[in-house]
């Protein structure tokens, strides 16, 4: 075994590099962590030594663990990393959690967990504080893997209702009521919802017992909301197709190209996300309709790219912020979170929806 001053590499200490630069610990130990208070020849002398023996310096998780606190929250998510970034609801949630951090100067831990062999691996070895579950697939999963590390966490958009998990969400049912209720005041009376299925990729028309049964609390919340609102107006649950997606582009164009074969196609989209109101958008120009004066089309979740859409979006908006300042504070807070938190939404009327022609 290869050594440098008696002393096996990987276990060189700062105590080892005290004594061979002949300086006490506590001066070795500000030279790695208060510099500014030692003089220029003497840190010099210890930072020689240090290279010499190959001590890399302090152990920074050890110092951290500690300490007790790491100053820092993990996202987790069971989505490629990718999705942080491509997913515009996962976007703007992540830029809202980003500012509220920087203001308080914590750090923010991504955690991917979609590779299955490695997700409890990816759960426990995150040096964070408490974790935030951004729970769009396999919630009950990763808040199974949470609990275990024994940290304060608070899930988001977790579908299920188990009161006993820290959860804050939107009020599903009322956001669908106010884009309803947004077309059908303006005339419309044939329309058809974009739903999201569930991970076992539930695609295609389902039956109102189907929505009810299969799709998860979310996207089943947003159609409940869309009934309801629709029944005052004579509309029911029987004369409104919903064609289940996959949040994607393809599923989305399977859908358009069911619901516009038919003999009288909808003439207003209520999509269950905005991605999913764009790509729904951009499916109806490619074909020669005009959005909103052959088709008024509603998204969900006011994201920035709906504002900057042409036209701009109609849809129902999250309050980003105050999920991000939410959720936050719920993992560093010094009081526990518990219960479930259900924050408004409201209706921004973009350029993508009018009466419908005569």
């Amino acid at each position: 075994m290869c050594e440098r001053a008696g002393v096996a590499l990987g276990q060189i200490k700062l105590a080892d590099v005290a004594k061979a630069a002949g300086v006490s610990q506590g001066t070795a130990s500000n030279v790695f962590n208060r510099p500014d208070i030692v003089r220029d020849e003497v840190r010099r002398h210890v930072l020689d030594t240090a290279s010499r023996l190959g001590y890399r310096g302090p152990d920074v998780k050890g110092r951290l663990l500690r300490a007790g606190r790491v100053n820092a929250i993990g996202v987790a998510v069971l989505e490629p990393l990718a999705y942080f970034f491509e997913d515009p609801w996962a976007r703007s949630l992540m830029t809202a959690i980003g500012t509220v951090c920087d203001a308080s100067g914590t750090g923010v831990a991504l955690v991917s967990a979609s590779n299955q062999q490695k997700l409890a691996w990816n759960v426990n070895s995150a040096l964070v504080d408490g974790f935030v579950l951004v729970c769009v697939e396999g919630g009950e999963r990763l808040v199974e893997l949470t609990r275990r590390r024994q940290l304060p966490f608070v899930a988001l958009a977790l579908a299920s209702d188990d009161d006993t998990i820290p959860t804050i969400g939107v009020d599903n049912i009322t956001g669908g009521m106010l884009a309803a209720r947004h077309v059908a005041e303006l005339g419309h009376r044939r329309l058809a919802v974009l739903a999201i299925g569930d991970g076992d990729h539930r695609v295609g028309l389902l039956a109102p017992d189907d929505v009810v049964a299969g799709l998860k609390v979310t996207s089943r919340n947003r159609a409940l909301g869309y009934w309801r609102a629709l029944e005052a107006f004579g509309i029911g649950k029987g004369d409104v197709p919903v064609y289940a997606t996959l949040n994607d582009k393809a599923t989305v164009a399977m859908a358009m190209e069911a619901l516009f074969r038919a003999e009288q196609p909808p003439t207003a989209i209520l999509a269950m996300s905005d991605l999913v109101a764009l790509l729904a958008i951009d499916w109806l120009k490619a074909h020669g309709l005009s959005v909103p004066f052959d088709v008024s089309v509603v998204g969900f979740d006011g994201v920035p790219d709906a504002a900057r859409a042409q036209p701009m979006l109609t849809t129902i908006a999250q309050p980003f912020d105050r999920i991000a300042d939410s959720a936050v504070k719920a993992v560093l807070g010094d009081t526990a979170f518990a219960g479930r938190e259900v924050l408004d939404v409201k209706l921004a009327i973009g350029g993508s929806t009018s009466a419908p022609r005569s």
